[in-house]
C-alpha cells in the first residue's frame, strides 16, 4: 500500500470535512455525549470550515492518501491562544478508522512535525480530550509530554501537550 501526503488545496473541503467527522464518529462516541457528537460532525458545518480555510489560505493543511484513496488529514499553524506567542499548534490530525494502527498516523505526524520544525519552530502543542486515551498514547509515544493544564471543552476535559523540536 502506497501512501502519498501533500498540502491541502482547493477542492479538498468536502473530502476533509469526511475524514474529520467520520473520525469523530468513530473516536469519540464513548467520551461526548450524542448531541454533541451529532452537532460537531455536521459535514454540512465541516465543509464550510474547511472551505473558509482554504479561501483564506489559513493554516498549514495536509492530506495523506493509501493508494490513491483519502485516508487522513492533518492542520497546523501559530499557536491560537495569546500566551503561546512563538509556538505552533498540532490543530488536528485526523484518520479514517479502517486504516488505524497501519502507521499512516504517524507517517502524518513525521511530515507535519518536520514541516514545523522547517518552519522555525521550537515547541509544539496540542490539545486533547483527557478520555481519548488511544490518541495521548500516540502523542505520548511521538514525544509530545503532558502541561498539567486542561480545559473544559464540549462538556468534557482536554488536555494540553507539548513537545519541544
Amino acid at each position: 500500500m502506497e501512501a502519498v501526503i501533500r498540502k491541502v488545496q482547493q477542492g479538498d473541503a468536502s473530502m476533509l470535512a469526511y475524514i474529520q467527522t467520520e473520525s469523530w464518529k468513530a473516536a469519540f462516541t464513548s467520551i461526548l455525549d450524542a448531541e454533541t457528537l451529532t452537532k460537531c460532525t455536521n459535514i454540512e458545518r465541516a465543509t464550510s470550515m474547511y472551505q473558509r480555510l482554504l479561501d483564506e489560505n489559513k493554516g498549514n493543511g495536509y492530506l495523506l492518501t493509501v493508494d490513491g484513496k483519502p485516508h487522513c488529514i492533518a492542520y497546523w499553524d501559530a499557536a491560537r491562544d495569546s500566551e503561546l506567542v512563538g509556538k505552533a499548534e498540532l490543530i488536528c490530525i485526523h484518520s479514517l478508522s479502517d486504516n488505524w494502527h497501519k502507521g499512516y498516523g504517524s507517517q502524518m505526524m513525521d511530515r507535519v512535525l518536520m514541516d514545523i520544525k522547517n518552519s522555525g519552530y521550537s515547541e509544539v502543542v496540542l490539545w486533547v480530550f483527557r478520555d481519548n486515551l488511544p490518541a495521548r498514547a500516540f502523542y505520548e509515544r511521538k514525544g509530545f509530554a503532558m502541561t498539567g493544564i486542561s480545559k473544559l471543552a464540549f462538556d468534557t476535559e482536554e488536555v494540553f501537550y507539548s513537545k519541544r523540536l
